[in-house]
């Protein structure tokens, strides 16, 4: 007859673990028909906890005695002990790996906080030794100075043999520099003295500021006075102006006078029906002639009726930045007016970027003669007419440079030439000739100047 062994497993609530353990780790079950017999009771005991009993049979004891139970008892408790040791690690693996994963970025973020901080901190050492290297050599040099100071302090004077300096009595005598008239004849060529009429350009002033522009768009721009007015409305008093910066420029600025115009008090503003091109427009008979934008058409508004009075397409002008002058501005066409009527100045593709002169009938525009130049439009600063002759400036913003070519219309002769002439703010944009007041306006750098001129008779063959 066999006896039963019971063994109660109870850890924590836990049962399945528990039940894996006892089947696994027992020879109970070693015997089928034990297993066969094996039976599960649940209860609650003494404690209000639920109680799991495994009954198996044993094929090898007879009854279950206190000794022999021990041993079975102590391998049950080691392993539920390794089970719990294992639980308590995986929980706490769990919980952990999102604190590993926040701890990982934190120390990310302070990695990289401290490479911006090194980086910043060599950046500093650098500039800090460059401005040592300063301080040092501003040093030396101070040096050099105070030495070569205190050596001229210990050298002693010149002495001179003129009897006319008593150092030893302390009378000095004040040394006056004499100055000497010189007589306009001798700046002049003889016979030129007093010329008024129609003739070459001898010299050029000093600019006369009139205005400044109190804003971006007046960096660059036009004015003008009429020469040959016509009508009442308007006069030679009369100033135009026209702010070239821009994307539309329209807006034609009308005021009464030259002191009205240094006031900035324009009487009115004429809206233009066509956009202007740059800084290449002239007033001249009661007229505003100017290129019409991104095209080669020249338009003629009449400033009294206020409308478009003819518009012509100028064959092969290039225009839009294909030839403009050096300073750029999209200055392919000039305008121009003197004592010998309308002008305009650009050049063509077959001319390969030489400036092109062509006389315009100031009614339709239509061209009456054309002349080509040796000189390349894009190596001068600017260039206007007068009596018939194109004159170019060097540079736009050297402030002492010259006007360097002249080419007469009458003779088809062009020669190098050097009169002087300053752009004072270092920026000249536009230069046109007034031959009723015998000036020259240019709008420099936000300022609007005039200079006089000096014409005299013509040299080497020239008109």
């Amino acid at each position: 007859q066999r006896s039963y062994c019971s063994i109660c497993c109870m850890w924590r609530g836990f049962v399945c673990p528990v039940l894996v353990l006892c089947l696994s780790c027992s020879p109970l079950f070693s015997q089928s028909q034990a297993q066969d017999r094996a039976t599960l009771h649940r209860s609650d005991d003494p404690a209000g906890r639920c109680q799991y009993t495994f009954t198996v049979a044993s094929p090898n004891e007879s009854s279950c005695s206190g000794g022999s139970l021990k041993p079975e008892m102590d391998g049950v408790l080691s392993r539920l002990t390794l089970l719990e040791g294992l639980v308590s690690r995986l929980t706490a693996g769990a919980d952990g790996s999102a604190g590993a994963d926040a701890e990982a970025t934190g120390e990310e973020v302070l990695q990289e906080a401290y490479a911006q901080v090194t980086l910043e901190r060599n950046q500093l050492e650098q500039e800090n030794e460059q401005l040592n290297g300063q301080v040092q050599e501003l040093q030396r040099r101070l040096d050099e100075q105070v030495k070569e100071a205190e050596s001229l302090r210990q050298k002693p004077c010149p002495q001179t043999h003129n009897p006319e300096y008593d150092f030893g009595n302390g009378a000095y005598q004040e040394m006056k520099a004499e100055v000497t008239q010189v007589p306009a004849s001798r700046l002049i060529p003889e016979g030129n003295l007093n010329f008024t009429g129609c003739g070459e350009l001898l010299s050029v002033g000093d600019p006369v500021m009139h205005r400044k522009a109190d804003s971006i768009a007046g960096k660059y721009g036009m004015w003008l006075q009429d020469p040959e007015p016509q009508g009442s409305q308007y006069t030679n008093k009369t100033v135009w102006r026209i702010d070239a910066v821009g994307k539309d420029i329209r807006q034609l600025f009308v005021y009464e006078d030259m002191d009205q115009f240094s006031h900035g008090f324009p009487m009115k503003v004429l809206v233009l029906p066509e956009p202007v091109e740059s800084t290449g427009a002239t007033i001249y008979r009661g007229s505003l002639y100017y290129q019409r934008k991104r095209s080669r058409t020249l338009i003629r508004y009449d400033l009294a009726s206020e409308s478009l009075a003819s518009r012509l397409e100028l064959p092969h002008a290039s225009f839009h930045g294909q030839h403009p002058y050096s300073w750029g501005g999209y200055t392919d066409i000039d305008l121009a007016a003197d004592e010998q009527g309308l002008w305009v100045i650009y050049s063509t593709r077959k001319a390969r970027g030489g400036i092109v002169i062509s006389q315009l009938d100031p009614g339709s525009l239509e061209v009456k003669k054309t002349w080509e130049t040796k000189i390349r439009k894009n190596t001068v600063a600017n260039a206007f007419m007068v009596c018939g002759r194109l004159y170019t400036v060097a540079s736009y913003t050297a402030p002492n440079t010259t006007i360097n070519y002249v080419f007469d219309t009458q003779t088809g002769v062009g020669r190098a030439l050097s009169v002087p002439f300053k752009n004072k703010y270092n920026y000249n944009s536009m230069v046109d000739y007034n031959h009723a007041q015998k000036k020259l306006y240019a709008w420099d750098s936000f300022h609007m100047v005039t200079y006089d001129i000096t014409l005299g008779r013509a040299r080497h063959g020239s008109r």
